[in-house]
Formats: structure tokens, sequence, C-alpha cells
């Protein structure tokens, strides 16, 4: 999950360069955390929450297949 996320962030900025996706498991739940450049959170967030919504609705149905719950927090 934490290329998937990788791939599709770095495609949305304009610094891939400073994308950085850590990853954390709490049993059943993985929670994956989207660090970006300053300067490109707009374009990850997208206007009213529509790209972070949509990454975090394809990690999900990614992660439908596994045993583990995946949350996305882009900071």
């Amino acid at each position: 999950m934490k290329e998937l996320v990788e791939v599709i962030a770095k495609a949305l900025v304009e610094h891939p360069e400073e994308v950085v996706v850590t990853e954390k498991r709490e049993g059943r739940n993985l929670r994956l955390q989207l660090h970006v450049a300053p300067s490109d959170m707009g374009k990850v967030i997208g206007k009213q929450g529509r790209i972070a919504k949509a990454i975090r609705s394809v990690v999900k149905a990614a992660s439908s297949k596994e045993d583990y719950r995946v949350d996305v927090d882009i900071d």
C-alpha cells in the first residue's frame, strides 16, 4: 500500500523528491502518513478535499483483499 500512495502522490506534485510515506501497523490497522512539500499540499488535497478522498478510496479498494484496514493521513 505504501508504494501505491507514493506513486499516486509523486504523479500529482511538482516536487516528487519530497514525497515521503511512512507506515505504522497497529494490530489489524495500517496507518499511512503522506508528507509532501508545503507548496504541494493543495495539489494533493484538491478542491474541497476531492483528491485526498479519491486517494483514500483507491487505497481502500486495493486493501479490500487484505486482512487489515488502511487509513491515509496527509501531513
